[in-house]
């Protein structure tokens, strides 16, 4: 028996396969370079990056539960309550069980967490020098991503509903 070679039909050139070809690699080197940009801003603070995240959350709507926090930034609870146990004990939220339901904690910033606030604008005017981008072309990265965001999130809610 002999066993024939399929071929298929590459609609690429090999190059599309290229490290720097690839919009993913460009996205995660952006991370990264975004994660050590933020380090010594955040070190003064004793705060990690996810952790700074949860400030801004907490920033724009205080008093939010664990499982809220978890939406807004993607993060599940296994990742978010030894954070927030940090944060906690570096002053900058408390938590405390919501009393119409005991299964929910809320978590609230401490007047430490909300004078840190005025850091944050700091933070946020250093990164913006760093990236060398205008207001206008920062708007314009993030709308792309988030766009790209919602993409890629809808096409795995029609790849679920397609199982």
């Amino acid at each position: 028996m002999t066993t024939k070679a399929v071929k298929t039909e590459n609609p690429f050139p090999d190059e599309a396969l290229a490290l720097g070809q690839q919009l993913c690699f460009a996205v995660y080197s952006a991370t990264h370079a975004f994660n050590r940009a933020y380090k010594p801003l955040l070190d003064r603070f004793g705060l990690t990056y996810p952790q700074y995240l949860v400030l801004l959350a907490l920033w724009q709507r205080d008093g939010m539960t664990v499982k809220r926090i978890g939406e807004e930034l993607g993060l599940d609870s296994g990742t978010l309550s030894p954070l927030l146990k940090r944060l906690e004990a570096a002053g900058y939220v408390g938590r405390m069980r919501d009393p119409a339901d005991e299964r929910q904690v809320i978590v609230s910033l401490t007047e430490n967490g909300r004078r840190l606030k005025t850091e944050a604008f700091k933070i946020l005017a250093e990164i913006g020098r760093a990236t060398g981008c205008s207001l206008e072309e920062l708007g314009e990265l993030r709308e792309a991503l988030h766009r790209l965001t919602q993409r890629l999130v809808d096409s795995q809610d029609e790849g679920n509903a397609a199982d």
